[in-house]
């Protein structure tokens, strides 16, 4: 069965475009024009993908999308009209995973929709298929490969599949300083390119739930031009 994609756009033309495509793919779609109707078919269960629209009649997308990601771990793709970096970083730390400006190419929303879900599948399938449980404990850091379990001082820590993946890369190369570029094209499985703000982004909002400080890292350290480290 094909993954069920939600779209939320208030704009009815950019919407059944979408729907086109999409569905020409053989995806199931939904249509909201509204937050509070997004919020209610999240609610209902069976959501895989959302793309998601900042400017909506009745919220704010960036609210949506913090909504959506505090209950649950399916993509989220978004999509305005803005294209101050600004943006694009506040739509990440808040959980988005992917983010697109329009006008867009409807063939490449299809592109980056297929590529979001096989990460998101590729990520739940070795959760639920390894043979052999992978656990890393490092001064009250432990995260679980196998269960795709992450708790600090003995606390859960609520991660999306990306950022687990950052952090079990991150944890699993400790002591070695990891560039930017390196750890996109292992998560992401795409070429880096520069100025590229999606692994910052995303290592922020993974240090605001461990509540490590960006002026006192205790984890994840920033070796100023060459890129990320977990210290011995």
């Amino acid at each position: 069965m094909k993954a069920h994609i939600l779209v939320v756009e208030d704009e009815i033309e950019v919407a059944d475009l979408l729907e086109l495509y999409l569905a020409n793919e053989g995806y199931q779609v939904s249509k909201c024009c509204q937050g509070a109707k997004a919020m209610e078919c999240v609610q209902q269960g069976g959501v895989d993908l959302a793309l998601l629209d900042i400017m909506l009649p009745d919220m704010d997308g960036f609210w949506l999308c913090q909504w959506i990601r505090k209950r649950h771990y399916f993509p989220v793709i978004m999509l305005t009209a803005r294209v101050e970096d600004v943006d694009k970083i506040n739509g990440l730390l808040l959980g988005a995973d992917d983010y697109m400006t329009k006008p867009f190419n409807p063939l490449e929303v299809v592109a980056r929709v297929k590529s979001q879900l096989r990460r998101y599948y590729r990520y739940n399938e070795k959760a639920e298929n390894a043979e052999e449980a992978e656990e890393l404990e490092i001064r009250g850091l432990t995260i679980n490969a196998h269960t795709h379990q992450c708790s600090l001082y003995g606390k859960p820590l609520d991660l999306t599949p990306l950022e687990f993946a950052i952090l079990w890369y991150l944890c699993s190369h400790q002591g070695e300083v990891v560039s930017s570029e390196q750890l996109f094209e292992a998560i992401w499985k795409e070429a880096y390119l520069d100025h590229n703000n999606t692994v910052m982004a995303h290592i922020g909002r993974i240090r605001e739930k461990m509540q490590d400080s960006y002026k006192n890292q205790k984890f994840i350290k920033t070796v100023w031009g060459v890129g990320y480290t977990i210290e011995k």
